[in-house]
């Protein structure tokens, strides 16, 4: 249980992509790390594209970077409603300039986009979004799974069991 002590944000909002969530969430939590839901409302119950729901731990008013180890960003269309809220761009810079493992699948680019930390690093995601990523100042590549320092990024759920391993692996590295 490398990860026992850690304590990981995963961000969510109505529309996220039901397995861009779980998959990491679960997957961290088998290493031993406690998970936090944070979505914009404490105890709201938001729902995925397939119907699976999530009720959040927290509102993101309630949370501090400070107090956790790393941040889970899930793909779907949650990230276009994320990266609108001034505390999610918050807890996402504070975390970047912390250097603390922030996970990204999909279009949860959006949100990386938005909070402005994308210049120069090199990243991947659904190629839907590959503009987006590289009008930011990314390095886009088409690969499952790309590690950039502290940034981990996957590109749709076939990749999850790597981003899982890599995100978990970035937090077991701190």
């Amino acid at each position: 249980m490398r990860l026992t002590g850690k304590k990981v944000i995963a961000l969510v909002d109505d529309q996220f992509e039901d397995l861009e969530l779980w998959y990491p969430v679960y997957r961290v939590r088998e290493e031993g790390a406690e998970v936090h839901l944070v979505g914009d409302k404490k105890g709201h119950t938001y729902i995925g594209k397939y119907g699976v729901p999530a009720v959040s731990d927290y509102s993101f008013d309630e949370v501090d970077s400070r107090d956790y180890a790393g941040i889970l960003v899930p793909g779907g269309w949650a990230p276009d409603k994320l990266r609108r809220y001034g505390k999610v761009l918050q807890l996402v810079r504070e975390m970047h300039e912390d250097r603390k493992p922030i996970g990204q699948i999909c279009h949860a680019g959006w949100v990386l986009v938005s909070a402005k930390i994308l210049q120069g690093v090199t990243v991947t995601s659904t190629p839907g979004i590959r503009d987006d990523m590289e009008n930011a100042g990314a390095i886009w590549k088409d690969e499952a799974v790309v590690t950039d320092g502290h940034i981990v990024s996957a590109r749709r759920p076939p990749d999850l069991p790597p981003y899982g391993k890599a995100f978990c692996d970035a937090l077991a590295g701190q």
